[in-house]
């Protein structure tokens, strides 16, 4: 019998490093069909914006009536809305929201303690020391958000946390039992779908997308990572994600993808505008802007959102350089 398991051991180990280098190249394999009916959207951050220096309205505004979007992905961000326990100041989001309908622009509202932007994790000091009551109160600004909006049509969908399978960003650890709450509450309050999202690179997706209405990837092609020795970019090619979305279409039953996140602003060491511009246009410029768009309409997605819009109106408003801006209006 240990002979057996033996032989089995080996075989498996010979047996692997081939399926790699096959899945490896067919990761690769040229791929020259797009779906050029793909529909573009942008997630907006008003943390971001505020973040790096912008009036976050005003370039929320811009990406409205300048580039002309019509798919918006905004956080609820728990603790700006719920900064005092029991006091919720919904005025910012209301703001967003109300301004997206008077431009017939449609909605996908994140919620939960994990939504986009660092430090990824955004729970309210009151409520951090204590996993039970954070975890109550997270359930209850889940319920009063969902409440608030559910009879808004401009929410087209909810997301449910943000890349909640990836240990990414200072977060709390991962609990399933209570995503799974958090689902059930959103779907119990509410009929729209429900996206979960997840890794693009990183995830094998199914946990996240047996839970979803819609699946959503994210898409990263260059990274920084200190360990790698700084920029890194993935030997992969559009081939990767099909064969990642058959997975999901035979372990998930999952069959209704869009690329949530595809990168369109630099990821390099420490924050992005802190670093001298020529640096952060070596890293990401409109061209790379061009590639990944290419890129991402090679993988067959219906819809994709770009990750970076903030960004590009900082270098157009303090850098005088519109190219990025210029170089996406096109898409919208």
């Amino acid at each position: 019998m240990l002979k057996k398991i033996f032989k089995m051991f080996l075989i498996a180990i010979a047996v692997l490093p081939v399926v790699g280098i096959i899945f490896f190249g067919y990761a690769n394999l040229p791929s020259e069909k797009r779906n050029m009916d793909a529909r573009f959207g942008v997630t907006f951050s008003s943390r971001y914006a505020q973040d790096i220096g912008l009036d976050w309205k005003e370039a929320y505004l811009a990406a409205l009536d300048d580039l002309g979007v019509k798919r918006l992905r905004v956080p609820a961000y728990w603790d700006l809305i719920e900064k005092e326990e029991g006091k919720y100041d919904f005025a910012d989001l209301d703001w967003q929201i109300a301004e997206a309908s008077v431009r017939d622009a449609g909605v996908i509202l994140a919620v939960g303690q994990k939504v986009p932007r660092w430090p990824e994790c955004h729970i309210p000091e009151w409520a951090q020391s204590d996993k039970n009551k954070k975890d109550e109160a997270l359930l209850k600004f889940i319920g009063k958000t969902v409440e608030r909006y559910r009879e808004n049509p401009t929410i087209k969908f909810w997301q449910v946390e943000n890349e909640p399978f990836l240990p990414f960003g200072i977060c709390p650890p991962l609990d399933v039992d209570l995503l799974d709450k958090e689902l059930e509450l959103v779907r119990r309050l509410d009929g729209r779908k429900i996206i979960v999202t997840d890794s693009g690179e990183l995830s094998l997706w199914f946990r996240a997308a047996k839970r979803a209405d819609v699946f959503g990837t994210t898409m990263y092609l260059t990274i920084w990572k200190d360990s790698l020795g700084g920029k890194f970019t993935y030997p992969i090619g559009p081939r990767f994600f099909h064969f990642k979305q058959k997975i999901n279409e035979i372990f998930a039953k999952q069959k209704n993808t869009i690329i949530i996140e595809l990168q369109a602003e630099p990821w390099i060491g420490g924050w992005t505008t802190h670093a001298p511009l020529d640096k952060q246009l070596e890293n990401f410029d409109a061209e790379r802007l061009e590639y990944n768009i290419d890129f991402a309409r090679k993988t067959g997605f219906s819809e994709i959102y770009l990750w970076g819009v903030e960004w590009w109106y900082w270098l157009k408003k303090h850098q005088d350089h519109p190219q990025l801006w210029e170089a996406a209006r096109k898409y919208f």
